[in-house]
């Protein structure tokens, strides 16, 4: 899975000089791995507290019970949860896992072999490059494009155009407005009640125009059960093809991490209207439900590609499965 911005982008033929680690990257990593923990900290203690510290000592009947409990209740999901600790149960009785911190150190493994789910990079490799933004109200769509759209141009260069297609809401428009001037990119606006199929088509074209590399398209944020407004996403994606003569590069879902076994829900929803690419978690600070980043990856087979860990502009980045694994179970 993706360590670095280098290593998830994929720009194909693109000059991806400006991608490339620089020796100064890596304090900065180490400062995000820093952060992931702080923010992760309250999954952290709410699954320390129901592993307790003698758990990994035992390896009994009752102990695999009790991390199957533990990691249900930090949202790693019943299935994942399952296939983990079977997996793991089966691997100390037959001696291949021996002693307490060797079984943590391979459930840490076990975890992120698990979320390591379809391909784990966003393809940018057309010129232009579509990203269709989707997910339900609230889960903070708007600030991630605003933010990978800083990062993009940031590490790798690029010239973005954002769209802004969500045209139920004025306050969204000026919400991307201000982002878009922060990344330092270009926006096409909606007016309220325009098509979004529309808006979507005139900013392909003005991106062409503008020699912009991607296009970050913000859509109304939709409850799942709401069919006619799920159908206007189809729609989006049609009149891409039509412009373009294929579809969206990437379709990436916003998933709220607060809202646990209910985001879970939501991107089942959504694949099923959209051809979902991947997942943006965001609010994973402060939530005690951060294993859904691995019961979406483990359960839906939607690699989870960004996640969200903070309101800085920097804190969005690349999702590493081993690295959060490792993060959340404390290995």
């Amino acid at each position: 899975m993706p360590k670095s911005w280098a290593d998830l982008l994929d720009l194909g033929d693109r000059d991806a000089a400006a991608a490339a680690p620089s020796p100064e990257d890596a304090p900065k990593r180490r400062g995000f791995l820093r952060r992931l923990r702080e923010s992760i900290s309250t999954s952290r203690e709410a699954l320390a507290a129901e592993l307790g510290s003698s758990l990994f000592e035992t390896l009994d009947t009752a102990a695999w019970e009790q991390l199957e409990e533990a990691l249900i209740m930090a949202d790693v999901g019943a299935r994942t949860t399952a296939e983990v600790v079977g997996r793991l149960e089966a691997e100390v009785e037959a001696g291949r896992v021996e002693g307490g911190e060797a079984a943590r150190e391979r459930l840490v493994e076990l975890l992120a072999e698990l979320a390591e789910a379809g391909r784990g990079t966003i393809d940018l490799r057309p010129d232009p490059a579509v990203v269709l933004i989707v997910g339900v109200n609230g889960t903070g769509k708007t600030t991630t494009i605003g933010k990978l759209a800083w990062h993009l141009r940031r590490e790798a260069g690029l010239k973005v155009m954002v769209a802004a297609a969500d045209t139920y809401r004025a306050a969204a428009v000026e919400q991307l407005g201000a982002w878009a001037e922060r990344a330092g990119c270009e926006i096409v606006r909606a007016e309220t009640g325009q098509d979004a199929g529309a808006v979507v088509f005139d900013a392909i074209a003005a991106a062409e125009a503008r020699g912009c590399d991607v296009v970050l398209v913000d859509t109304a944020g939709r409850l799942h059960t709401r069919h006619d407004l799920m159908e206007e996403l189809a729609k989006v994606g049609r009149v891409i093809g039509k412009r373009l003569g294929r579809g969206p590069s990437e379709t990436l879902i916003v998933v709220d991490a607060t809202t646990g076994q209910n985001g879970l829900r939501q991107a089942k929803a959504f694949a099923g209207a959209v051809d979902l690419t991947g997942v943006a978690l965001t609010k994973l600070d402060g939530t005690a439900k951060g294993g859904i980043a691995l019961a979406i990856a483990g359960e839906l087979g939607i690699p989870v590609k960004l996640i969200g860990v903070g309101e800085d502009i920097e804190d969005l980045r690349p999702f590493d499965a081993g690295e959060f694994s490792a993060a959340l179970v404390g290995g």
